[in-house]
Order: structure tokens, then C-alpha cells, then sequence
């Protein structure tokens, strides 16, 4: 039996402010991004971000990224839905210095997943509730995307 939907179910853009750069606090290195707003369309759900959400990155001291990204999708029928995305992101030192300054890389350079879990009150959109997702992600400058896939 397969572990992943064989196509995402979502494919999710995301338009990104400047990295706030917090420095070495007693957990690593602090990062903020917020995200400024974006799409999410698949063939069960579409509907936009609003911005407020942000990502909370901690740059650990191997060199591995922490990822913790929260925002709000609003459904097409305007329906609100929670997303809670948790990852990791890491590669060469090389490539990872290009991520840090906000350059597009190649994403098959370095190993961006995450962890993500829906909550909404929207009948059309309650399916989102009862499944967890994997997201392969790719970072752009000023930008994320992420295909999401369903864990069966």
C-alpha cells in the first residue's frame, strides 16, 4: 500500500516579506518570515492566504533548518482554514548560504519536507481535518512553494 497520494492534493505559493534576523538565542540561530499573503489550489480546494501567518525558523547547530510556519487560508467560499506546517530544511553549506540570502536554488540541491495539519469550521473544506499531509518544498526568492501530499 502506497504512504502518499500519488499526486499532491495541494499546491501551496506563498509570497514572503524579508528574513528577520534575531541572532543566536539560547536555541540557535532565530529567524522570521512573514508570509504576505498566496495561493492554494488543488483539485478539492482552492483559496488564498492572508497575510499575518509567519514562519519560525530556528538554524540549528548542525546546520539543519527548524521550520514552523502558521498562517490562515480563506476557501474560496470564504471559509477560514488553520494550517500548521512543521519541517525541516538543509543541504550544503554552499546552497544553504544562497537560501539565507533569498536566492531561487535549484531544490534538488538541498532536502526541504514538512509536516502539516489542517483545522477549519468550513463543511466544504472539513475533509482538510481528518488527514495529515507531507509538503516537498522549494524556496524562491521571496517565495515558497510547496506541493502537499496526502499520507494514506
Amino acid at each position: 500500500m502506497p504512504l502518499l497520494s500519488e499526486k499532491p492534493i495541494l499546491v501551496v505559493r506563498c509570497a514572503l516579506a524579508g528574513i528577520q534576523k534575531f541572532g543566536h538565542t539560547p536555541y540557535g540561530e532565530r529567524r522570521v518570515i512573514n508570509i504576505q499573503g498566496g495561493t492554494v489550489e488543488g483539485p478539492r480546494f482552492k483559496g488564498k492566504i492572508l497575510p499575518g501567518g509567519a514562519d519560525w525558523q530556528i538554524v540549528r547547530a548542525d546546520g539543519v533548518v527548524h521550520l514552523h510556519a502558521r498562517y490562515t487560508v480563506e476557501a474560496e467560499g470564504g471559509g477560514l482554514i488553520l494550517v500548521d506546517s512543521e519541517g525541516l530544511r538543509h543541504g550544503p553549506p554552499e546552497v544553504m548560504e544562497r537560501l539565507a540570502r533569498d536566492e531561487t536554488v535549484d531544490p534538488a540541491l538541498y532536502y526541504f519536507r514538512a509536516f502539516m495539519r489542517f483545522e477549519t469550521a468550513d463543511p466544504s473544506a472539513a475533509w482538510l481535518n481528518r488527514i495529515l499531509a507531507l509538503g516537498y518544498g522549494s524556496r524562491e526568492n521571496r517565495a515558497v512553494k510547496i506541493d502537499v501530499y496526502e499520507v494514506l
